[in-house]
């Protein structure tokens, strides 16, 4: 993945073993703003175009249940690993993590999300994995779209 990526256009890196797709996205909003829109389970669906449904709460150590457009015949149970205000969420299951980070930029907030996916056995079943980089995509521009509208 190139750190030189165009504002907002995601890219994925694949290996034998894993799969990586990276975004990053300029908000004109505070990070303030941004992470109460990523951390607020019951919020997600207003905003987000890319899930079907969202179920829990977004803390540390507890566990979500995320049905995604990609694959919405199929519940992701997610844990969430790291959940620094502000700054940093991540997202688990056995296979996967799915990270934000947020940074001030510019008078407004970076945001760059990451998700790897990797398995010795990814191989097998790697081909039913769905692309993610139009929905990183999306999910950004929704997070934009929202994080600004707020600000405004």
């Amino acid at each position: 993945m190139s750190a030189t990526a165009p504002d907002g256009v995601a890219s994925t890196t694949r290996t034998v073993f894993s799969r990586s797709t990276r975004i990053i996205r300029h908000i004109d909003a505070d990070v303030a703003t941004v992470w109460r829109l990523l951390s607020t389970a019951a919020e997600f669906r207003r905003w987000n175009s890319t899930i079907v449904s969202l179920d829990g709460e977004i803390a540390l150590g507890l566990q979500i249940k995320l049905v995604s457009t990609l694959l919405p015949n199929r519940t992701f149970l997610l844990r969430v690993t790291e959940f620094e205000p502000n700054a940093r969420l991540t997202f688990a299951d056995a296979m996967s993590t799915r990270t934000y980070s947020l940074s001030g930029d510019a008078g407004g907030t970076r945001v760059e999300v990451v998700e790897r996916i990797g398995s010795p056995f990814l191989p097998f079943f790697a081909r039913m994995i769905p692309p993610f980089d139009e929905n990183f995509e999306q999910f950004t521009a929704d997070l934009k779209k929202a994080a600004e509208a707020a600000a405004s």
